[in-house]
């Protein structure tokens, strides 16, 4: 049942991809009302066919009250929203980033809000697709009081629990981006681990069952080395292309702190071989491909 009155949200959602879409579906079932925007049009018709409201252009969608975007870079909020002209004149009361951008960019991007009288917090998401379909994310909140106030009813759809860190935007950001460089980290290595066995013999399903009923429970383990075990690299829950970015995130952070990440390096470069060997649009456990590769297995 829908929740009426002072519970009803009016929100704008900007971003349908592989975890924006299921985030509208939870948001919809909670109750809220979602006008939502895409740069390709037949995801918001998908979602405007199971009661979305489509909106003609990005800046109808965000003129809610309530407006979360989900883009896939710096590059990508700079161009839709910081320089769209979009923050000049709007309704908007808080703008809540869910993607992971860098700490810089949070920074900036609370600023020019400020400016224009309009509130903004950081929320990037901890899950794959299955789960923000669950309503099962960690979420990463930071910012202003008030903004995270309004933010916090639209967001609760979404998650498992909700992390605050406090009033500065781009904490919550530097923590999603050290969290990508654990979880990258996690994946390189089950890839070297799994590329050792093999190469005695070991199938690469019972290392992993072992590894993840043993030391290492949890999703990590289990979701990626099942994915590496069975050579399922699409379609992609969290792309190569996306990694290597999460990744050089992680380094730009640690330069402006000047602190050393040495394993970032060593990951970065196994990513960039995925990358040439034509794997950029596949998941990131795509890596123990690699790993294959350098102990001479024949890989696909």
């Amino acid at each position: 049942m829908a929740r009426q009155g002072a519970e009803m949200s009016d929100i704008g959602f900007i971003g349908l991809g592989t975890m924006g879409k299921p985030m509208v579906r939870r948001l919809l079932a909670a109750g809220h009302r979602v006008t939502v925007w895409n740069r390709s049009r037949p995801a918001v018709d998908e979602l405007a066919a199971e009661g979305a409201e489509p909106a003609d252009d990005l800046a109808q969608a965000f003129t809610r009250p309530v407006v979360l975007s989900i883009l896939a870079d710096d590059a990508a909020v700079r161009e839709r929203i910081l320089d769209g002209g979009l923050l000049e004149d709007t309704a908007c009361r808080v703008h809540v980033n869910l993607a992971t951008v860098s700490a810089g960019l949070a920074a900036e991007a609370a600023e020019r809000h400020a400016a224009h009288g309009i509130g903004y917090v950081a929320a990037p998401v901890l899950g794959r697709a299955e789960v923000a379909a669950a309503g099962r994310l960690n979420v990463l909140v930071a910012g202003a009081p008030a903004a995270v106030g309004l933010a916090r009813p639209v967001l609760e759809p979404l998650a498992a629990r909700i992390w605050t860190f406090g009033e500065d935007p781009s904490r919550a950001n530097a923590v999603k981006i050290a969290v990508n460089f654990l979880l990258a980290s996690a994946i390189e290595t089950t890839a070297e681990a799994i590329s050792l066995v093999e190469s005695y013999g070991v199938e690469a399903g019972q290392f992993v069952e072992l590894i993840s009923n043993s030391l290492f429970p949890g999703p990590v383990y289990a979701t990626y080395g099942g994915l590496m075990a069975g050579q399922r690299y699409e379609p992609a829950g969290f792309t190569t292309r996306l990694g290597l970015k999460d990744v050089r995130l992680a380094q730009s952070a640690a330069h402006a702190r000047n602190l050393a990440l040495p394993a970032a390096s060593l990951v970065q470069d196994a990513l960039l071989e995925a990358m040439a060997a034509g794997w950029s649009e596949r998941d990131w456990a795509t890596l123990a491909e690699v790993a294959r590769r350098r102990a001479g297995a024949v890989t696909r």
